[in-house]
């Protein structure tokens, strides 16, 4: 499926370090820095998401020749870019995070906007798409009235998710899904008010303001959101619904509404309804926060899976995932505390290892375990416990996580497959909805009653 991105790119800085002390001449932080990262930001950001999840995307933008502008053009990988000529110094968003958390962020090359020109390689780019994502960060490309043109053409045909900017032109009509937060709505609408005369009180609630921005743009649907509340739904001819996020602990949200529509547009492409599709974006973006956000882009953050003690790096199991998907095969996943490993697991893993092309196991950690199972539990640390499952033929990656669920790894591996071993409804599955948000299902492998680590440490201790 080829999915094109449009829209305004910028290059983001995330410098990272500690804090332990203000600096003498100010009461400001001193930031010890220990990392420097540069990512494409903007709808780069978008672009690169839905290229490291293994789609194949183009990117439609402008970008100058300058060495931030090379810098951006390197960190976009495997996107294809498709770019004509900005007439501006790219745009550097820098931010200064200490222990994660945002101390300060600073703007270079961001004041002047112009309207740029666009090619007829940018504008080929749209009407081949098969689905499309407009992510406009205010820049002015949206304002161009050939690329307008093109995109309402295209909005005839295929699925084009808008992500809008207070500073951005309004999205084209027939769009078919508009996505604000809930500030952008409030500007939006009394921009709009402004330019017809008429009165908005700017305390209108989400639903109403979804309801009247979809009629004043002729979308087929507005997607207000709401960050940790949810979102609130749109949709022509349908009641307006509230689809409600998952929680998570937040500690920044930059990125959230790039996923938010990169997801959606994946759904709408494969036939999804607007409110399931909806609802999975939101579950997606929020697993995407929980597990650090855009601090996790190119390698594991805080939320992520960790290594084992000595044990390769985290990054090579996911780095497996995208492999094999990009060429096409089915990357299956499970995962357990293995904790005494007995034939009940080999024939599971066996089992789960046939489904596809790759097996991953997601393993609880020793802290994890006594959490789950109990102060004496594990019987086997988690080192012995990962090389064990990694001396099998059957797996081919183990990735160790330190939670008492397994959510945050699949959010990273993002498999094809979820497998339990057990007599379960996959439907019924606590993951199920997480695995199903990017496309994946779960599947059941058959149980093997009477073989359990419990009955066996019950048995060694008798023997002891």
């Amino acid at each position: 499926m080829k999915i094109t991105v449009v829209g305004d790119v910028l290059l983001d800085v995330d410098i990272e370090g500690e804090t332990t002390r203000l600096c003498p001449d100010a009461p400001v932080p001193v930031v010890d820095v220990a990392a420097v990262r540069r990512r494409a930001g903007g709808a780069g950001l978008v672009a690169s998401m839905l290229a490291d999840d293994g789609h194949e995307v183009s990117l439609v933008t402008v970008l100058a020749g300058d060495e931030a502008g090379r810098t951006l053009g390197s960190c976009l990988g495997a996107v294809s870019l498709v770019a004509g000529p900005s007439g501006l110094p790219t745009p550097v968003k820098t931010r200064v995070r200490a222990a994660g958390r945002p101390v300060v962020r600073y703007d270079e090359g961001c004041g002047e906007v112009r309207t740029p020109e666009v090619t007829g390689a940018m504008l080929r780019a749209i009407r081949h798409a098969a689905v499309i994502v407009v992510s406009d960060y205010g820049r002015g490309l949206t304002s161009n009235p050939r690329l307008r043109a093109a995109l309402e053409l295209a909005a005839a045909r295929v699925p084009v998710i808008w992500d809008p900017h207070p500073k951005g032109a309004a999205p084209v009509p027939g769009a078919d899904v508009v996505t604000p937060n809930l500030a952008e709505a409030r500007g939006f609408l009394a921009a709009a008010a402004g330019l017809d005369g008429s009165a908005g009180s700017g305390t209108e609630s989400p639903a109403s303001l979804a309801r009247v921005l979809r009629q004043r743009w002729g979308s087929k649907a507005v997607l207000v959101t709401l960050g940790e509340v949810g979102a609130e739904l749109a949709v022509a001819g349908l009641p307006g619904q509230r689809i409600a996020a998952p929680r998570v602990d937040v500690a920044d949200p930059c990125g959230a509404g790039d996923r938010l529509a990169a997801t959606l547009a994946l759904h709408r492409a494969r036939g999804h309804g607007v409110e399931e599709a909806a609802a999975l974006a939101v579950r997606d973006a929020a697993a995407f926060l929980g597990r650090g956000g855009v601090e996790t882009l190119g390698r594991h953050g805080p939320g992520g899976p960790h290594p084992a003690p000595g044990g390769p790096a985290a990054a090579d199991p996911v780095s497996l995932a995208r492999r094999i998907q990009a060429r096409g095969g089915t990357v299956v996943a499970t995962g357990g505390c293995f904790d005494l490993l007995h034939a009940g697991h080999a024939r599971t893993l066996a089992a789960a290892a046939k489904l596809g092309d790759c097996l991953i196991v997601c393993l609880n950690s020793d802290a994890s375990v006594r959490r789950l199972k109990g102060p004496e539990r594990p019987i086997l640390n988690q080192a012995d416990r990962k090389e064990l499952l990694e001396s099998l033929g059957a797996v081919d990656a183990v990735v160790v996580f330190e939670e008492d669920t397994p959510e945050a790894c699949l959010a990273q591996l993002r498999p094809d497959i979820w497998v339990k071993g057990g007599d379960y409804d996959p439907a019924s599955l606590p993951e199920a909805a997480l695995v199903e948000s990017w496309g994946g299902r779960c599947a059941i492998v058959p149980y093997h009653p009477a073989r359990s680590t419990t009955v066996l440490a019950r048995s060694l201790a008798r023997v002891s």
